[in-house]
């Protein structure tokens, strides 16, 4: 994680969350520091804090989730579910992540640091996601968890962002989507490869992969041997990427195998 993100989120989770300024315990970051011994929540808070401070993301994350053990009904437990969640972020622990931030949504879903809460889940989906040659189910989390934070805090910092990212991953996808059309294209499978461009003009038309899509349903409409459907494809292409390359190899496309149907946008 850059060092400029993990500057956001802890501004952001120690923003919202009281500070504490009683003394740290002390110890060397090993196994007893998470076994149970019964200590005074500010002591054990305290603890944790400064592992987090230190660089050790996991074991802090390991004494935040002790201190709601050891005092599940002190107002400490609350802070310490959301910093357990942002410990478990920075060391990567994404699925323990989740869990803690689901956790302390389904008790506190009312609270002032739910956004918070469910700006987490979103980034530790999003920092899952696979390059396009994998499966993508993680992505479509990714979204979903974007766009519950753009919906549920819509003027919020995190809405912001999130929309950035909402971006991203529909780029992303439709990566996807022209990864396997293209596979389907070379397999001589024209059918199955309009589908999947098609869907990326009908689902994600604002990508950076639209004018590609629409160059490649010139290409498998000519294979189909519907010219008519290439030349819509590329009038499309030309109406709205007149000075895009895809647009000079549609055109060209057209007037090579299909020389009686023009194209209706002017090169």
């Amino acid at each position: 994680m850059s060092t400029t993100r993990k500057t956001f989120l802890a501004a952001a989770v120690l923003g919202s969350l009281a500070t504490v300024t009683t003394g740290c315990a002390g110890g060397s970051g090993g196994p007893r520091d998470t076994a149970y011994v019964a200590r005074d929540v500010e002591t054990l808070y305290s603890s944790a804090k400064e592992r987090l401070d230190a660089g050790n993301a996991k074991l802090a994350a390991a004494l935040f989730d002790e201190v709601e053990r050891q005092h599940p009904y002190s107002p400490w437990a609350r802070r310490a579910q959301l910093m357990s969640a942002f410990s478990y972020y920075v060391a990567r622990d994404y699925t323990k992540s989740i869990q803690s931030a689901q956790r302390f949504l389904s008790i506190h879903p009312g609270n002032k640091d739910a956004p918070y809460a469910y700006y987490l889940i979103a980034l530790s989906y999003y920092e899952q996601i696979s390059d396009i040659t994998r499966d993508q189910k993680t992505t479509e989390l990714a979204l979903a968890a974007l766009r519950e934070v753009e919906r549920r805090f819509p003027q919020s910092e995190y809405a912001s962002d999130a929309r950035l990212k909402i971006d991203l991953v529909n780029d992303h996808l439709a990566g996807k989507e022209m990864e396997i059309g293209r596979f389907y294209e070379r397999s001589g499978k024209w059918t199955a490869a309009q589908i999947r461009f098609q869907n990326v003009i009908d689902t994600y038309q604002t990508t950076s992969h639209a004018p590609e899509a629409l160059y490649r349903l010139t290409e498998t409409s000519l294979a189909l041997g519907i010219p008519q459907e290439a030349k819509k494809y590329a009038a499309v292409l030309g109406a709205n990427y007149p000075g895009s390359k895809w647009y000079e190899k549609a055109y060209e496309l057209v007037q090579d195998n299909a020389p009686d149907t023009q194209v209706a946008v002017a090169k």
